[in-house]
């Protein structure tokens, strides 16, 4: 029999930890399933002719978000080509509302609900003639010829039961490795579906340990963990952590999803400890409005939060990026600006400014009429409108949110942005105007390269600043531009280059021979020593933005040398040296 696993991810470099959790739990049939992979950039129609060669027996699509449209167009067109295969689904997108899947895709099986492991397993079982009847499955929704029959949920399973999927890494090469160590939330959060089973479940920490030290060995770039609170037991945190920072192989990234005001010192402290890149935590703000995180029955003190993030910042060792969600119930623009520059006063290294998407069977869906909560009929079910917050202010929000990834979140701006929001009263109000900026001046809804975006916001900030300090920006951005890129052709909204021939000869000449900066460039010659760095002259001090120091003009022009084979982990950025004189 041929069994076929199917799943349609949002990027190439994802992979689907579901269903290979599926296959590697059904042992009995491992011989005869296999997993395919897609994106949803791919043509639906290269999907169907890719699944139409696999000639299925059995055919299994895991449902999300993202690619249940994908999903509904290619089992509509698969079901013309194979009119008698079983067509089952999975996956959260389908798991609470299954009936209704069936009544509005009949072209569908049956679906699985919920966690889907052992009823997998089952219902391989059924096609292989050892289980009498489907109505003996927990856990599933299907079809019959009196109807549509629902069996009860499958109780939830010990996770340490699940194996490991990742022996053969050679399959999820230049992918981003997903792992699990639990299941379920202690919380309840209203616009999410991770509690809903209310049953919290961790996988065997020995187990986990042995498993962590497998990515290690391999030396794999990053883990995700996709557990939904990780540091919600204490020891468990602390353990996992203390392992990390043991068997460290200077490579491997860790990603977590933590609750930040739960951090105690304990983790605090094993945190400061850490390499610079070993970890990077995600951290589920919201809100800063008291009333809507009550609403949402969320909890969270936003002020210890502050403060830790404040306090792991200081380290200079974690990417910490903190979310923020548009739409919920009592944040209007208001409150939602006022949340915008919480969160932003605490300097994370990147601010996700998301919009609430109403899932199927959450407590949110329940109380959208309550809330005059509108959202979109189709996936991704985004909110259009609420009591609170109209149509318009959305698109408001559209706009800052584009902004906020492309002149915060890629750090490629940092110095211009940081002294230009001191301009300022409110962070949330620069990124507004830069967003209004944007489509009065035609450049929304454009792919512009990385050099057009750094002149788009010079001719924003000619705008909005006195003219005496138009040069000052001019060298910030400059300052920006070659603290992440080499670039040997310099733009023309850069101020003129003013080192001059001479004077690159003598110091790289000197540079060559002394290693006064260039510590471990041995081997190269000066020609080449300058191929791999970059001089530049300075007029202002555009370092003391880091210090929150005016910038000001120097006294005596300096010079800095941007070294491109030694960069931060966290940011990309060039290591820099000072340099006063240079002849």
């Amino acid at each position: 029999m041929n069994i076929i696993l199917t799943a349609i991810n949002a990027k190439y470099i994802h992979s689907n930890l579901a269903v290979y959790s599926l296959k590697a739990y059904a042992k009995e049939y491992l011989d005869q399933i296999v997993i395919t992979e897609y994106t949803i950039n791919q043509q639906t129609d290269d999907i169907l002719m890719d699944l139409y060669k696999k000639k299925p027996d059995i055919l299994c699509f895991s449902c999300y978000i993202w690619n249940i449209t994908y999903v509904k167009s290619i089992l509509r067109e698969i079901r013309k080509l194979y009119k008698d295969i079983p067509i089952w689904l999975g996956g959260p997108e389908v798991s609470y509302d299954a009936k209704k899947v069936l009544e509005e895709l009949p072209e569908v099986t049956g679906v699985m609900m919920g966690e889907g492991e052992k009823t997998f397993v089952e219902v391989l079982d059924y096609y292989h003639g050892k289980v009498a009847s489907l109505s003996n499955v927990k856990g599933i929704t299907y079809r019959t010829e009196n109807g549509i029959q629902e069996n009860p949920w499958r109780e939830v399973m010990d996770l340490s039961e699940v194996p490991f999927v990742y022996q053969d890494l050679e399959k999820f090469k230049n992918k981003i490795i997903y792992y699990e160590s639990s299941r379920g939330c202690p919380f309840s959060c209203s616009y999410c579906l991770s509690s809903v089973d209310k049953c919290l479940r961790f996988r065997d920490l020995d187990l986990v340990k042995r498993e962590l030290k497998f990515f290690l060995d391999a030396k794999i770039p990053q883990v995700k963990f996709v557990d939904r609170t990780f540091n919600c037991n204490h020891q468990r945190c602390i353990d996992i952590f203390q392992f990390i920072l043991d068997h460290d192989n200077g490579i491997t990234n860790f990603h977590f999803e933590v609750a930040a005001d739960l951090l105690n010192e304990e983790e605090l402290n094993l945190i400061e400890k850490m390499r610079p890149g070993c970890i990077q935590l995600e951290i589920g703000v919201q809100s800063t409005n008291l009333k809507t995180i009550d609403e949402i029955q969320r909890k969270m003190d936003f002020h210890h939060v502050a403060s830790v993030v404040k306090r792991i910042n200081a380290g200079e060792n974690v990417h910490q990026h903190l979310d923020l969600i548009a739409g919920l119930p009592y944040e209007d623009m208001k409150s939602f600006q006022c949340s915008f520059d919480d969160v932003y006063a605490v300097e994370p290294e990147q601010l996700q400014l998301g919009f609430l998407k109403v899932l199927k069977g959450s407590y949110m869906e329940e109380m959208k009429d309550s809330y005059g909560m509108v959202f979109q009929s189709q996936p991704p079910y985004e909110v259009l409108y609420t009591k609170w917050l109209s149509y318009e202010d959305v698109l408001l929000l559209k706009g800052v949110e584009e902004m906020v990834e492309v002149y915060y979140n890629s750090r490629q701006f940092e110095a211009t942005i940081f002294t230009l929001g001191q301009e300022y009263e409110s962070k949330f109000q620069l990124y507004l105007e830069l967003g209004k900026f944007y489509e009065e001046n035609g450049y929304h809804m454009i792919k512009h390269t990385r050099i057009s975006r750094y002149k788009i916001l010079l001719e924003f900030i000619q705008t909005c600043v006195s003219e005496d300090k138009y040069e000052m920006y001019k060298e910030l951005l400059a300052y920006d531009l070659y603290l992440r890129e080499n670039l040997k052709n310099r733009p023309d909204f850069l101020l003129p280059y003013s080192v001059t021939k001479d004077q690159l000869h003598m110091f790289y000449d000197k540079e060559s021979k002394e290693h006064n900066y260039l510590k471990d460039y041995d081997e190269y010659d000066r020609r080449q020593l300058r191929k791999m760095t970059h001089l530049e002259k300075f007029k202002y001090n555009v370092t003391k933005y880091k210090n929150k120091e005016n910038i000001d003009l120097l006294e005596q022009e300096t010079y800095i040398l941007f070294d491109y084979q030694h960069r931060n982990p966290l940011n990309y950025q060039a290591a820099i040296y000072d340099i006063l004189l240079i002849l």
